[in-house]
């Protein structure tokens, strides 16, 4: 059996998780937790699961950032969910299905605590306080994937990435990103040239414009209060 992804960094005491999910558990429930629980780094391009593998590892994601794909014909794959602190990697565990239906696949690197699948299972089970935040982030799931699903058929791809990025922001905290375009095309589904043309039309929306600055190898695309540095 191969390692999970993330190289385990050495334990110190949290006494207020980055998490906010695990933020969110009463005292008594996250200090329990806090023995099974192992800080480990991610990074940028790790794969989790794929699809149909056995979640073995749930992750609680401090700064990192994971996005959940489908594989749809002619386009490779689809982003259709996003999960950063504000909850947790493995909710298939909280609905009593082991076997991930995603790929998941960390686009953003960080750290993240990181729980055996069978221990959080046996939590889940005799822990009230976790079964209630857990159906919180279930129920934020759906509507995350509903909201994805309602903006990729309704905007346009300049829409689109300023909803991607501000989900990105929500949930890293931080306004600057850098990302390639063939990456930021592969999230939103659409070709390299696509992610150039959004990013025009993001910059003729804002002041940056009167700059005449062209849209090359490096763009800086601001969509208040964030900006996106896109590379080819």
């Amino acid at each position: 059996m191969a390692a999970p992804p993330g190289a385990v960094i050495a334990r110190t005491p949290q006494p207020h998780p980055a998490n906010q999910l695990l933020a969110a558990l009463p005292a008594k429930t996250y200090q329990r937790l806090q023995a099974a629980l192992e800080r480990v780094e991610l990074k940028f391009g790790d794969v989790l699961y794929q699809p149909g593998d056995i979640a073995r590892h749930v992750y609680f994601p401090n700064d990192s950032l994971v996005s959940l794909l489908v594989s749809v014909e002619g386009n490779g794959a689809l982003e259709v969910g996003m999960v950063g602190k504000e909850s947790m990697v493995g909710i298939p565990l909280a609905l009593g299905r082991s076997a991930s239906p995603v790929r998941v696949l960390v686009q953003g690197g960080g750290s993240a605590m990181r729980m055996s699948g069978t221990r959080f299972a046996g939590e889940l089970k005799k822990n009230g306080g976790l079964k209630h935040q857990l159906d919180r982030c279930v129920y934020l799931s759906m509507m995350t994937a509903m909201q994805i699903a309602a903006c990729n058929k309704s905007h346009l791809l300049a829409e689109r990435l300023a909803r991607w990025l501000l989900m990105v922001r929500d949930r890293v905290g931080r306004d600057d990103f850098d990302l390639t375009q063939e990456f930021l095309a592969r999230m939103l589904g659409v070709r390299r040239a696509g992610v150039t043309e959004a990013a025009k039309a993001a910059i003729k929306a804002t002041p940056i414009a009167k700059t005449g600055r062209p849209v090359t190898a490096k763009t800086t695309v601001p969509i208040a209060p964030a900006t996106l540095v896109i590379r080819k």
